[in-house]
């Protein structure tokens, strides 16, 4: 594996129905900004797209948001674009700020911020620096195949687990269980606690619908794996989509409870931008004959759009399929004895991490 250059080609063009084999977009929709664009590498068609890794040359690591339909302020992102290929995941259209495309591009040029770890202790050993929970991650999964190999993610969970710095994370993909080590330690100081992502039980859906994420069986055993060291974790059944997926609410909860799950969560998909043809291309490759209803009902939870505009709205949804959606969760929940909120972590134990290039201190 090597990285490349941003400027290295990715494939363009309307969406391609009958699929790209491990892919979840089916081809590159035109993204918004049309004059920042990158064209195919010569001889590189849409259904022979390898994945390329490209350096990000970012010099801040920690964002900022102000949404109030998010329960986190300050996120942690090690990686920008996600190979899980997720057919409906909303970050999509961020991969256009970029030039790429929300579809394909998405998922086969995955932007890699090799200095994460080294950002995250300089900004944490700034003075006028508060610890604040952090969100790893907020836009793409951090523990997407390629950390296996490069160990972002788990570099900057060294240095959280250094600092005992608050830091709730989420993930669909079973590697998470490498670093137990470091989120038990964090668990003994209150600083985390984790949701895994498990969106189906029904394997042939998932490797259709998330085709590179771990498998839901594997999601499950990371759930038990966490749970036995004393990490706090939940399960995260989003997104519910209306027409597909929302009748194994009652099961996904009763899976994820025997697994050891000790709270949950979920929301509702939306589509926004140019993930509504990149789902509509992946409805129309696995589930031609369901398409229109379940855009129809996807419509009807978001306000008679494909994702509502206000905040409140967004991540619940509106209607009756939203109410019906919500009644179920909460019956299923509260008959597995779950809680709906994950425990509160804490910064009470943080301390400032060590300096490399600082002077030793004598003890």
């Amino acid at each position: 594996m090597s990285l490349h250059s941003p400027h290295e080609g990715s494939p363009r063009g309307v969406p391609n129905v009958k699929g790209i084999r491990g892919r979840g977009a089916a081809g590159n929709p035109d993204q918004r900004f049309a004059e920042l664009h990158v064209d195919y590498d010569p001889g590189e068609a849409p259904e022979k797209v390898a994945t390329k890794f490209l350096r990000d040359h970012s010099s801040t690591i920690i964002s900022r948001n102000s949404s109030p339909d998010l329960p986190f302020e300050a996120s942690l992102n090690p990686y920008r674009g996600c190979e899980h290929g997720c057919a409906y995941c909303y970050a999509r259209p961020t991969h256009e700020y970029l030039g790429f495309s929300a579809g394909v591009d998405f998922e086969s040029r995955i932007m890699v911020k090799e200095n994460a770890p080294a950002l995250l202790r300089a900004e944490l050993l700034k003075p006028s620096y508060k610890p604040e929970n952090l969100s790893l991650s907020g836009i793409t999964d951090p523990y997407q195949p390629i950390e296996k190999k490069l160990r972002i993610t788990r570099g900057c969970l060294e240095v959280l687990a250094e600092c005992r710095h608050p830091v709730v994370m989420i993930t669909k993909n079973h590697l998470i269980t490498r670093d137990v080590d470091l989120l038990a330690e964090l668990a003994r100081h209150s600083a985390t606690a984790v949701y895994i992502s498990i969106t189906t039980l029904d394997a042939e859906l998932a490797r259709k619908l998330e085709p590179r994420a771990s498998s839901p069986k594997m999601r499950l055993e990371a759930i038990r794996m966490l749970h036995e060291a004393g990490v706090p974790v939940g399960v995260s059944t989003a997104p519910i989509i209306p027409g597909l997926n929302d009748s194994e609410i009652p099961a996904l909860i009763e899976a994820a409870r025997a697994a050891g799950a000790q709270f949950a969560g979920y929301t509702v998909v939306r589509l926004p931008f140019a993930v509504k043809e990149v789902f509509r291309a992946w409805l129309d490759q696995h589930f031609p004959g369901m398409r229109d209803k379940i855009l129809s009902r996807i419509e009807e939870t978001q306000g008679k759009t494909l994702s509502h505009g206000e905040f409140g709205k967004r991540l619940k949804g509106v209607g009756v399929w939203s109410e019906q959606i919500a009644a179920l969760f909460k019956v299923s929940i509260k008959r597995a004895g779950m809680l709906h909120r994950r425990p509160e972590v804490s910064a009470g134990a943080f301390r400032r991490p060590r300096d490399p290039g600082g002077q030793m201190e004598l003890f």
